[in-house]
């Protein structure tokens, strides 16, 4: 198979799992807030935390902070903060053990190899600030924790900050909101 035909076949994997990765984040956001919306029931943390758990596996970019802001009218800030931190972390552990089992070209399909270049090179240049700082903004971390993992990134420095640059994104989010 010449070049070409290699990067059609690339292309044309990227594609069915953009759809099958957008089939499956539908699916989650309508079996829990659509049908919430729908049969007129109220809110559950449970449907956030599944939404929000699902947002952070790095290949379901969705953005959860939208979600949060949504849901932060029907709970107590305390209650928000808790859930998101935990399934965020529980999102970025799974993110960074299949950084560290899958093979690189797999993880370059998924993610492309750009993006997975970027991340870590940007971990290689400033370590755990490039952690912590990819964790203040959306759509970033779950990329940073495949490369992380890819990189066979201290586990425990990984996830210490990790948790402080999202415990300062939800209190922010939690103030402005």
């Amino acid at each position: 198979m010449n070049y070409s035909g290699i990067k059609m076949t690339r292309r044309r994997t990227r594609i069915i799992l953009i759809l099958i990765t957008t089939c499956i984040a539908i699916l989650i956001v309508s079996s829990t807030l659509g049908r919430e919306l729908y049969e007129g029931r109220g809110q559950s943390l449970a449907s956030f935390g599944l939404v929000h758990f699902s947002g952070y596996l790095f290949f379901l970019l969705m953005p959860v902070e939208l979600a949060y802001i949504y849901y932060l009218s029907f709970f107590s800030d305390w209650q928000m903060i808790v859930v998101a931190l935990t399934t965020a972390t529980a999102g970025q552990v799974i993110d960074y053990y299949i950084g560290l089992w899958m093979s690189t070209a797999i993880v370059n399909n998924l993610v492309g190899e750009k993006r997975v270049l970027n991340a870590e090179k940007h971990i290689l240049k400033y370590g755990s600030l490039t952690i912590f700082i990819f964790n203040l903004f959306p759509l970033s971390s779950p990329v940073i924790s495949v490369a992380a993992g890819m990189l066979k990134f201290r586990f425990k420095v990984f996830i210490i900050y990790s948790s402080a640059g999202l415990i300062i994104k939800y209190i922010v989010l939690t103030l402005i909101f």
